[in-house]
């Protein structure tokens, strides 16, 4: 909502030019102004309340971006509005459709590497201008909520999720790399699940080279299912069969879960059908973050729900 005048240098200006699109200073301005049917919020966390309740007020349809809000309270208070105003409501939690998760998830299902073990999580990547630009609002713990945990790291926990179930409890640690992000750019954590099974998560933004290694190894009786993912990724089984490694053909890449994303709210919207993960979803990924900050602080085991 700031800097968004008409024909300027600015983002919006650039989107404008290319798609014909209407640039409006807030969302209220847009509602008053224009008919249309649902929104997509894609701004600080800390504004996600009052912009998902002034939509659902207008009674318009909703995907609004991860994390749902920086607290429950807030989260609670949207899920309320949303039941209100009778709409779709969806949080674009894209690793729901991430082209090379939901190819391990289906060898997962199918007994590909037998009875599961364990898997790891590894969210590391370079401290990318891209995503934290020297003003971001990233680097703020009141506007972001937390760090690279609540932040990139919703991407990979969700995925263990589908795969492992629900998380039941977290021990971790927590460090600051990068000195002017106010909330971790580092953390290591151990996840019991529901199941009883036990994963790790690596999350880490560093300003430093880094190998291109895997993002997930889930290990089963029988094998074990890699994923190295980016612009263009790969999933890998390794069984008794393939001892070497099997590469399983598909369409990969990171961009296509987010086409994917907006695909499925789209027939949510105008077909009726049933989303792939509902809203309170996506309250895996921030109870599972809080409680890492939690278990950093107390040095002990912290319960997620």
């Amino acid at each position: 909502e700031e800097n968004l005048g008409e024909g300027g240098d600015d983002a919006a200006g650039a989107v404008a030019r290319r798609t014909g699109a209407a640039i409006f200073p807030s969302l209220g301005e847009a509602l008053a102004n224009c008919d249309f049917s649902a929104v997509d919020i894609m701004t600080p966390h800390d504004t996600h309340e009052a912009l998902a309740t002034e939509a659902f007020a207008a009674g318009k349809h909703l995907l609004l971006e991860k994390p749902m809000a920086v607290d429950l309270d807030a989260c609670d208070r949207i899920l309320a509005a949303a039941r209100a105003a009778g709409t779709v409501f969806m949080v674009a939690e894209n690793a729901q459709y991430w082209p090379e998760v939901v190819t391990a998830g289906r060898l997962i299902a199918d007994g590909a590497i037998g009875d599961l073990v364990t898997a790891r999580a590894s969210c590391i990547a370079f401290f990318d201008p891209l995503w934290y630009p020297d003003d971001s609002w990233r680097f703020e713990h009141g506007r972001a909520g937390g760090g690279i945990v609540m932040d990139g790291g919703a991407h990979w926990i969700r995925p263990l999720r589908m795969w492992l179930g629900e998380v039941e409890s977290v021990v971790a640690t927590t460090s600051r790399v990068i000195p002017s992000m106010q909330d971790e750019s580092q953390a290591h954590a151990l996840m019991r699940f529901e199941s009883g099974l036990v994963a790790t998560l690596e999350a880490l933004t560093i300003d430093a080279p880094l190998w291109d290694g895997p993002w997930w190894r889930v290990t089963g009786t029988g094998g074990e299912v890699v994923i190295r993912s980016g612009e263009q990724g790969s999933v890998t089984l390794f069984d008794r069969d393939h001892p070497a490694g099997l590469m399983i053909a598909g369409e990969y890449g990171y961009g296509a879960s987010f086409s994917r994303e907006i695909e499925d709210f789209e027939a949510v919207v105008l077909d009726g059908k049933q989303p792939a993960a509902g809203p309170e979803q996506s309250l895996g990924e921030l109870r599972t973050a809080m409680a890492i900050y939690r278990s950093a602080a107390s040095g002990a085991w912290e319960a997620v729900w």
